[in-house]
Parts: C-alpha cells; structure tokens; sequence
C-alpha cells in the first residue's frame, strides 16, 4: 500500500502548477507556486515516493491510435484466481485499465477498440480467461467529465 497521507497546501500548489504546465522545469515550477527551487526538488521527490506522483506518462487519446471505442467491462471471478486474472488481462494490449471494485463484480475493466467487431472479440478473449465467470459491457457514448484533479488541488489551496 502507498504511503499517500495527505497534501498540504504547499504540495497543492506545487502539484497545479505540475497539472497546469506538465512540461515545465524545475525553475519554473518553482516561479509559478512561488516556492524556491530546491523546495520544489525536495517536495517533487518527497510527492514521488509516498506515491502521490504515481506516471509522468501523457494522457493519449486511444481514438489517435485507431481505438475510437471505449468500453467498461465489469468481471466477476473465482475469487482463488483473482491474481492470475489480472495477470491475464494485463496481457491484452487493448485493456487500459483494471480495477478492484466492490459491489456485485469484482474488476471494473476498461477497454479500447477499433470497432464493434474489435469490442466482441475482445469482449470474447475476456470470458475466455481462466477464472472469469461473468462479464457485462458498457460502451461509452460521450465523455461528459475529463479525469481531473485540479478541483480538488484549489480546494486545498484555498484551506
């Protein structure tokens, strides 16, 4: 488990100007959250290993690489397997993202496809893999709400 204990409003202001301008260095960072440059060394290195920084990998749209389908698929498992599940779909190059849920699954998966054929066949290779007993699909129709973060970030900022 990551050691994720809380951002003080300092590691905030540090973290928008990070979400505000990804590719910025160091000094500047440090100019738009008004804090000095080792601070920001310092407070970028303490954020990275308690977890809090967790990829520096840029968001891609999956549409850009020919995956204009994205769907959730809830998965229900034998639970003795559940490792080897996850295994199994961290092989499939079109799942995105796996996560643990409570509820009636067990795994929200999301997934990326060329077409509506490329969704069953993907759909099939996922009750295909041992240990998974049920799955249901969703397809996204519109995207009404961008992962974000930075609400949250001003919310600390301001106290």
């Amino acid at each position: 488990m990551r050691n994720t204990r809380a951002v003080d409003e300092t590691d905030a202001r540090l973290l928008l100007a990070l979400a505000e301008s990804p590719r910025a260095t160091v000094l500047a960072l440090a100019e738009r959250a008004g804090l000095s440059r080792n601070t920001v060394q310092a407070r970028l290195a303490a954020l990275e290993a308690r977890g809090v920084l967790t990829s520096f990998e840029r968001r891609i749209d999956p549409a850009a690489l020919g995956y204009p389908l994205t769907a959730f698929v809830t998965v229900q498992v034998t639970q003795r397997m559940l490792a080897e599940v996850a295994a199994a779909l961290d092989r499939i190059p079109e799942v995105v993202e796996v996560l643990g849920i409570s509820g009636q699954a067990d795994l929200l998966v999301q997934v990326v496809a060329r077409d509506a054929d490329d969704l069953y066949r993907i759909s099939g290779q996922l009750l295909a893999t041992g240990g998974v007993e049920r799955t249901a699909t969703s397809l996204v129709m519109r995207r009404l709400v961008e992962h974000r973060l930075a609400p949250l970030l001003e919310r600390i900022t301001r106290g």
